[in-house]
């Protein structure tokens, strides 16, 4: 394998790099719904994924953009936009050499596997994938199409409580071949497990680096 510098001069917007820049495998981390990429939970996910062999690229999407220069909440931008804007950072990553693996929390995770139809890329890494709205379990609220759509290999780590979908919901579906499913003990929708489970927060973003480590590794060829 053959690596260039990453082109940071053709990325689209700012962006955070935790790991080796010139690590042969690179995440690219899109961030939920309703915090960016500097949020604690992307922060502290990144920093402990983040390796010599692991690079982690953590950016925002356009409404997020504009809520920070604005200093207030914006409504994400719909699925086509978002989609737009996560493969313009695919094809500003094109050609670095690099296995690329396309990632993210939520919404971002979403997002990510919908990328993951058609993208040049290793796998889909989704944390804590909405599964369908809060309080909205019906049939026809499930988010199955990406899931079912994406061609790569996709491991979704999901917090056992999370109200986005959670384990005692998830077990009544099958899901595609090549989708891994792992639970994080007790947590909800950002891995945070309850005092009484015996774990801490961050228990349990350290296993979700791990196995989404072991992931890599596991695609590495």
């Amino acid at each position: 394998m053959i690596l260039s510098p990453l082109p940071t001069e053709a990325f689209p917007e700012a962006y955070r790099l935790d790991g080796n820049p010139m690590a042969a495998n690179l995440v690219l981390l899109a961030h939920g719904a309703g915090a960016g990429m500097d949020h604690p939970f992307m922060a502290a996910y990144a920093q402990a994924l983040a390796s010599d062999d692991i690079a982690v690229i953590r950016f925002e999407f356009p409404y997020m953009i504009r809520a920070r220069a604005e200093d207030k909440r914006r409504p994400p931008d719909r699925l086509p936009r978002l989609t737009e804007c996560y493969q313009g950072w695919i094809a500003a990553l094109e050609g670095s050499g690099r296995r690329l693996f396309l990632a993210g929390k939520s919404m971002g995770g979403r997002v990510a596997t919908v990328c993951g139809a058609d993208a040049t890329a290793a796998g889909v890494i989704a944390l804590g994938y909405p599964f369908h709205p809060v309080g909205k379990a019906e049939p026809e609220k499930w988010r199955w199409e990406p899931v079912q759509q994406c061609t790569l290999p996709l491991l979704i780590l999901q917090g056992e409580r999370d109200t986005f979908g959670s384990r005692a919901e998830l077990e009544a579906h099958t899901l595609p071949d090549g989708t891994q499913l792992h639970y994080l003990a007790d947590g909800d929708h950002s891995f945070k497990p309850r005092k009484s489970s015996g774990l801490t927060e961050q228990d349990n973003l350290d296993l979700a680096a791990q196995l989404t480590r072991t992931f890599i590794e596991g695609h590495a060829s």
